[in-house]
């Protein structure tokens, strides 16, 4: 394993940590005789599982009682439509600002359920960016802001967050965790746990829980965060499997600790822009001052290059590295627990890419 380096955008690479201790669990998990995958939602087990990884969350986010951290499933597509629902009443309004694909994606699955104002939207600009806070023009009592923080394919990321009176909802799928952040300034943080905080199957939600109580009661019970709240995410049988991963990778998130974790991430990013802005042979596609630190997104000088790159870092062992298929290009996604010495083996051979076809 250590010769191949996992550049993929989601899923995404697991501490190894992790994979070993889950690679131990999965035939026999605490000495139970049964597999993790195996044990029931309702089990002793399974329980301390459970409640290990809602306290890990909780911990590293420096949550307090006023906030769930919910378990649920359909990603974070899935959100898109769960937050009007419970959020958004038939004669309110709620601001979204568009940065990319995913902030689009989310407006597109709100629309569809109530009224929605775009407050900002830079998805025309060259590099891609975010707004500035002059920029936004907020609605007198919205319902709520939605933000994506991180746009894995445009490569955007907001280096810190607009403030307003409206209730703050985030999609952080792809940089949870990976920074300092007040989570309480906001009401509802998402992310699907494929990139930071584990593997497909589940979505963490971090509500206020006085922002639950909003949904209607015409709402079916198990698309309510609130009634998912009353039964601790155990409403129906919970992605087991998924959660006990999310377990392990929020205690190595504790046991690491999350300023080291962002001075790792602050480091292999500098190195990889470094590398790009150093030469014209790469093109960044993201605005210098929102650049994101998870996916470093560049160009080369024609796609009959960027295909041979692409081809020839996969026979280095460099996998993951083609751009999203509606931009195209190059994007290195390099998570939390993406190792130094694999943006090393990236930077080497771009410059011997670059010394071979300049």
């Amino acid at each position: 394993m250590s010769s191949i380096y996992n550049f993929n955008a989601g899923p995404s690479i697991l501490p190894r940590e992790v994979l070993e201790e889950a690679q131990r669990d999965l035939l026999d998990f605490q000495s139970s005789g049964i597999s993790i995958l195996e044990s029931s939602h309702r089990g002793a087990a399974y329980e301390g599982v459970h409640m290990e990884a809602i306290q890990n969350i909780t911990e590293l986010c420096g949550l307090t009682d006023e906030y769930a951290v919910l378990f649920l499933q359909g990603g974070a597509t899935g959100q898109f439509a769960w937050i009007p629902m419970n959020l958004l009443g038939p004669n309110d309004v709620a601001d979204y600002v568009n940065t990319g694909s995913w902030a689009a994606k989310a407006i597109e699955q709100a629309s569809c359920l109530g009224n929605v104002h775009v407050a900002a939207d830079s998805t025309s600009e060259c590099p891609a960016r975010v707004p500035t806070a002059e920029e936004l023009n907020f609605s007198p009592n919205a319902a709520y802001l939605h933000l994506t923080s991180n746009e894995t394919i445009g490569g955007t990321q907001w280096p810190t967050y607009p403030a307003c009176d409206a209730p703050i909802v985030v999609d952080m799928s792809s940089d949870i965790l990976s920074r300092p952040v007040d989570y309480t300034a906001f009401d509802l943080v998402y992310a699907g746990a494929q990139k930071n905080l584990g593997v497909a199957g589940v979505s963490i939600v971090i509500i206020r829980k006085a922002l639950a109580d909003r949904a209607p009661d015409t709402l079916p019970g198990v698309l309510r965060y609130r009634d998912h709240i009353k039964a601790n995410s155990l409403l129906h049988t919970a992605p087991c499997f998924s959660i006990y991963i999310t377990m392990l990778v929020t205690r190595w998130l504790k046991a690491t600790g999350i300023e080291r974790v962002y001075q790792n991430n602050r480091d292999k990013a500098s190195r990889l822009y470094g590398m790009i802005d150093s030469t014209d042979f790469y093109r960044g596609t993201a605005a210098t001052h929102c650049r994101s630190e998870m996916n470093v997104t560049f160009r080369l000088a024609s796609e009959a290059l960027e295909s041979e790159f692409l081809d020839q870092a996969s026979g280095q062992g460099m996998l993951g590295l083609k751009g999203h298929r509606s931009l195209g290009g190059v994007r290195a996604s390099i998570y939390n627990a993406f190792p130094m010495d694999g943006v090393d083996a990236l930077v080497s051979f771009m410059k011997d890419f670059e010394d071979r076809h300049a």
